[in-house]
C-alpha cells in the first residue's frame, strides 16, 4: 500500500473501530518510533456505541498503547457536520493535553473522492475539489490508498473491526454519494477523476500564493483596498475575498453569502456593515473594505 508515514514523534490516532482506522492502527503500531495515544469518541448516536468503545480500548490494550476516549450524546438524529465537530474538539484536547505532534486520522482515497463530489453538489468551489488533505495538525497517511486495499491488508492480516450500521444509511449524503454515485464509476473513470483532483491541488496552491501576495500588499490584514477589488473581474474579486475572510478566521461562510458580499463590496454606501460569519461583520467604506465586530 502507497502509505505515507508520519515522522518520528508523539501522535493522537482517531480510532473509530471501522476497518480503516484498525488497519491505520495496525500500520502504525509497527513503526518503531511513534509514540501513540488511541483516542476514541462515542457520538451517542447509536444505542449501541458502548460497544464500538469497549472493542477500540480492548485493542490499545493489546497493542500496549494508551487510550482516551469521551461521550457525545449527540443522539439519534445528529447531523454529520455536528458529529465531526464534536469529534475533533475532542481529538484536538487529547493531542494538547498530550503534547502531541498530530492528529492522525485514516481517510483514504475513496474519501477524498467522496469529499470532491460532495463539495460540487454544494458548489464549494476550487477549494473543496482539494479540502481532505494531510496537514501539519491532522495526518492522514492512507489518502492514496483505495478502499479495496484497506480491506484486502485487514483480511490478510486477519483484523478484527467493527462495522457501523449507520454507514449503510443512505438518508446522510456522504453515504448516498458513497453507495449510489461513486460505485457508478468504471476505474477509468475513478483514475480520470483522481488525476483531476490531483491537478486541482496544484493549481490550487498557485492560485493561493498569488491571492496571498495580493493581500500582502494590502494596507492592514482586515482591510482591503476597494478601488482595487473592483477593478477585478468578478470571479477574481469572489476568490481574493475567499481568501481575505478565510485569513481573518472568518470562514464558514457559503458561495451564496460569498456571492453576496461581493457584490455590497461594490456597490453598496459608505458605513453599511454585512454580516460575514462567526460574529464577523464587513464594513464598506468610500476608499476601503475591513473586517469588524457586529454592533451590540
Amino acid at each position: 500500500m502507497d502509505v505515507v508515514l508520519p515522522k518520528p514523534g508523539r501522535y493522537v490516532v482517531a480510532v473509530s473501530g471501522g476497518v480503516d482506522s484498525v488497519v491505520l492502527l495496525d500500520i502504525l503500531h509497527k513503526q518503531p518510533d511513534l509514540d501513540l495515544i488511541v483516542a476514541h469518541f462515542d457520538h451517542g448516536i447509536r444505542e449501541d456505541s458502548a460497544e464500538d468503545r469497549k472493542f477500540v480500548h480492548e485493542l490499545a490494550h493489546t497493542h500496549g498503547l494508551n487510550f482516551a476516549y469521551a461521550e457525545g450524546q449527540l443522539g439519534a438524529k445528529a447531523s454529520e457536520a455536528l458529529a465531526r465537530e464534536h469529534r475533533y474538539v475532542f481529538l484536538r484536547s487529547v493531542q494538547k493535553n498530550n503534547k502531541a505532534a498530530a492528529i492522525i486520522t485514516a481517510h483514504h482515497l475513496d474519501d477524498v473522492l467522496e469529499t470532491a463530489i460532495l463539495n460540487m453538489l454544494r458548489g464549494t468551489g476550487r477549494k473543496g475539489l482539494t479540502s481532505l488533505q494531510d496537514r501539519a495538525d491532522i495526518k492522514r497517511p492512507l489518502l492514496k490508498v483505495p478502499k479495496s486495499e484497506i480491506v484486502d491488508y485487514a483480511t490478510k492480516h486477519r483484523l478484527e473491526w467493527h462495522e457501523d450500521p449507520t454507514n449503510s444509511n443512505t438518508d446522510y449524503l456522504r453515504n448516498y454519494v458513497r453507495h449510489k454515485i461513486l460505485p457508478r464509476f468504471k476505474v477509468s473513470g475513478r483514475s480520470e477523476l483522481v488525476s483531476i483532483l490531483t491537478n486541482s491541488e496544484v493549481t490550487n496552491r498557485e492560485l493561493d500564493g498569488l491571492l496571498a501576495q495580493i493581500l500582502q500588499a494590502q494596507n492592514g490584514q482586515n482591510r482591503l483596498d476597494r478601488q482595487s477589488f473592483n477593478n477585478l473581474p468578478h470571479e477574481v474579486a469572489r476568490e481574493l475575498m475567499a481568501a481575505w475572510l478565510r485569513q481573518n478566521k472568518a470562514g464558514g461562510f457559503d458561495r451564496k453569502g460569498l456571492e453576496r458580499l461581493v457584490v455590497a463590496a461594490k456597490t453598496a454606501q459608505p458605513q453599511r456593515r454585512h454580516d460575514v460569519s462567526q460574529g464577523v461583520s464587513m464594513v464598506v467604506h468610500k476608499d476601503y473594505l475591513a473586517l469588524a465586530k457586529p454592533e451590540r
